[in-house]
């Protein structure tokens, strides 16, 4: 099915751009924009802009451009239809669909299938938790055991698998979904050799005889199941020695060191709270989250990888790590901790007592206990290492020389050296350690560290870009790929040299965006800037590819008396037009509303001199154009072959001198 144009057209119009990244990232007000740390690259220092006015955002850092609807697609991975309905769900729109042909339908993105068969699959185990018998005795007794409310298994969706080998892939195969799609999501496993006419699968439900967990993405999708068995009944359908946990395997919707559990329920608390509780299991995270402690997810058993993160690092700096009383566990995750360092986070670690768990002891306490042992355990994650691993080194000398030695690397792992410089302090107190001693080795891991860092320049630059302050706009493309064409259309292959930019091509941009961001202002009644600017270069057609092509679609609408609008551009059908009118649009640096309310400075917008700025882009086009035809004067004199012939040359290009020359001189450039 297609959503009709209208309604796609109501989806553009309610989504606003700072809710929907919003839902995403944490966003700072910064003027009139709001910046963050992309969330496309890594970054410690914001070059993330999101412009309210114009509803679209722009990465100065990676190049990431786009509207709403280009930004879900980015970062959840979907298709442009899966992006309008995840914005039509969140602003309440009616959806209006049209029928696909055939051919429509093949080429229909297969991720969306998997997430539709996800969610019905999440759908279906809620309905057998509810609604069966065996749902009810086993799968809602255990629920209602650890004390979860019925709002709180609704929040997370909870559900249970029956314990039969086909109850999921019998009823999805009904509904109309294929074998082949529901092995894809993870739900069937598929069975060799299978002839049973009892199973026309050919295999079996993955989750049978299980309460439910299912895992969201950040925008709330199903992508995942963790299932947790609470019988051990040799006799029963699912055999024996089978595992307590059961996961979905990794799909094309599920990189499991990508995702958080909770992530999708506790990111706006995260937000607020600018702090995130990290906690091991599923159901530490529900308990908590029914003690009224929402901000907090789970790595679902796996060590911390730096996508999980990156992920937290989106919305807050600050986390604290839970733990339970396992001294042997938490000496092993130790060491996957520098990891949060690198990337510029705050950790603090929270101890329970021996046997205890998040889950077990909030349920023990109760909510008010818990929040305050959370308050008075808290340790700043060096000192919290320094202490255990002094513990464990006891009065031996060299071990202790050990324990230095990897609590320094862990301190140099933290970009920011005031902090750096603090826990140096604080760590020389712990060890009765000299302060410089330990400072002295942080630097010479440092320069290390900066030593390795040339290497990785070097083998990235080999695999550059075109050079030039502007030339990451060829990464705006979706279409670019080194070694094809960037943004102008200029081939990049890897063998070939840079492009580089000259004095033409700089002023064909500066003309076309002046046409692109202000070619429907007056310059004085009835008198456009498109009908100016282009009424004064009759005859002039620009080098560049993509200019060019702008310039061209300006002329001919002109010529039906039409100018083209900015919105025209920025939903432009051709993905490089967007972006290169996202990049025009979006400013890097904002002008400080201080310098006129509080100093009385107050400095010109473009807008304010339009009319300077339109005259000034015609003169600096003509001269850079004229430039170049004396450049083509001064080969074709090299390669004169009579005297006559080159004094004609030189003529015309005295000419062209002349005409540069007062350019230059009405421009107020022109150098003694």
């Amino acid at each position: 099915m297609r959503i009709n144009p209208e309604t796609v057209d109501r989806i553009k119009h309610a989504a606003d751009i700072v809710e929907v990244v919003g839902d995403f990232i944490s966003l700072k007000k910064k003027g009139a924009n709001y910046s963050a740390c992309c969330p496309f690259h890594n970054e410690k220092t914001p070059s993330f802009n999101v412009n309210p006015s114009r509803q679209i955002y722009k990465c100065f850092g990676c190049g990431a451009a786009g509207d709403s609807i280009k930004f879900v697609m980015d970062i959840d991975g979907v298709g442009y239809g899966e992006a309008l309905r995840y914005l039509a769900n969140k602003y309440n729109i009616e959806i209006e669909e049209e029928e696909l042909t055939d051919e429509e339908a093949i080429r229909q993105n297969a991720r969306e299938s998997l997430y539709i068969i996800l969610n019905f699959a999440k759908n279906f185990y809620q309905q057998q938790l509810y609604d069966t018998e065996e749902g009810q005795a086993i799968g809602l007794s255990y629920f209602r055991e650890r004390g979860f409310t019925n709002d709180i298994r609704k929040k997370f969706e909870l559900g249970y698998s029956l314990d039969t080998w086909n109850s999921f892939s019998k009823e999805a195969l009904d509904k109309g979904y294929s074998s082949e799609l529901l092995e894809k999501a993870g739900l069937l496993i598929h069975k060799e050799g299978s002839n049973s006419s009892e199973n026309r699968t050919g295999g079996y439900d993955r989750f049978r005889g299980r309460v439910i967990f299912p895992i969201h993405n950040i925008a709330g999708k199903t992508i995942a199941f963790g299932a947790r068995i609470l019988k051990s009944d040799k006799n029963s359908a699912r055999g024996a020695n089978q595992p307590k946990y059961l996961n979905s395997p990794e799909t094309e919707v599920y990189h499991k060191s990508d995702v958080l559990y909770g992530i999708f329920q506790a990111k706006n608390a995260i937000r607020q709270l600018e702090h995130c509780y990290l906690v091991e299991g599923y159901t530490d995270v529900i308990s908590l989250h029914q003690a009224g402690i929402e901000n907090v997810v789970a790595s679902s058993g796996t060590s911390l990888t730096v996508e999980q993160i990156r992920l937290i690092g989106r919305f807050t700096p600050n986390i604290t790590i839970l733990y339970d009383g396992d001294m042997a566990g938490i000496k092993a995750a130790l060491r996957g901790l520098d990891l949060v360092l690198e990337e510029g986070l705050n950790v603090n670690v929270v101890l329970f007592p021996d046997g205890e768990d998040p889950d077990s002891y909030v349920r023990k306490v109760g909510a008010e206990a818990f929040k305050a042992h959370l308050k008075k355990a808290s340790r700043d994650f060096i000192s919290f290492k320094t202490e255990i691993l002094m513990q464990d080194a006891g009065n031996d000398p060299f071990r202790m020389a050990a324990v230095i030695q990897e609590v320094v690397n862990s301190i140099v792992k933290i970009p920011d050296a005031i902090k750096r410089q603090v826990f140096f302090h604080r760590t020389s107190e712990m060890m009765k350690v000299d302060e410089q001693m330990l400072i002295t080795e942080g630097n010479k891991l440092l320069r290390k560290q900066h030593a390795a860092k040339p290497a990785e320049r070097s083998s990235r630059q080999n695999n550059a870009l075109p050079d030039g302050p502007d030339d990451l706009d060829a990464l705006f493309s979706d279409d670019f790929q080194p070694g094809t064409e960037d943004a102008g259309g200029r081939s990049t292959q890897e063998t070939a040299e840079p492009f580089q930019r000259t004095k033409l091509h700089y002023q064909e941009e500066a003309f076309v965006k002046l046409l692109v961001v202000y070619g429907c202002k007056e310059l004085e009644p009835g008198i456009s800037v498109c009908q100016y600017v282009l009424g004064q270069i009759d005859g002039i057609d620009f080098k560049d590819t993509l200019y060019q092509h702008l310039l061209t679609l300006f002329r001919e609408h002109h010529s039906r008396n039409q100018v083209l609008p900015t919105d025209y551009f920025l939903h432009h059908h051709e993905s490089e037009i967007r972006e290169v009118t996202i990049s025009w649009l979006t400013n890097k640096h904002e002008l400080s509303e201080l310098w006129a309310e509080k100093y009385e400075i107050y400095v010109p917008f473009e807008t304010d001199v339009l009319d300077r700025t339109a005259f000034n882009n015609i003169l600096r086009l003509k001269k850079a154009f004229i430039e170049e035809k004396m450049k083509v004067c001064l080969q074709r004199a090299v390669h004169a072959q009579t005297e006559e012939e080159q004094n004609t040359v030189m003529t015309e290009y005295m000419f062209y001198k002349s005409v540069s020359m007062a350019a230059a001189k009405e421009l107020g450039s022109v150098i003694g």
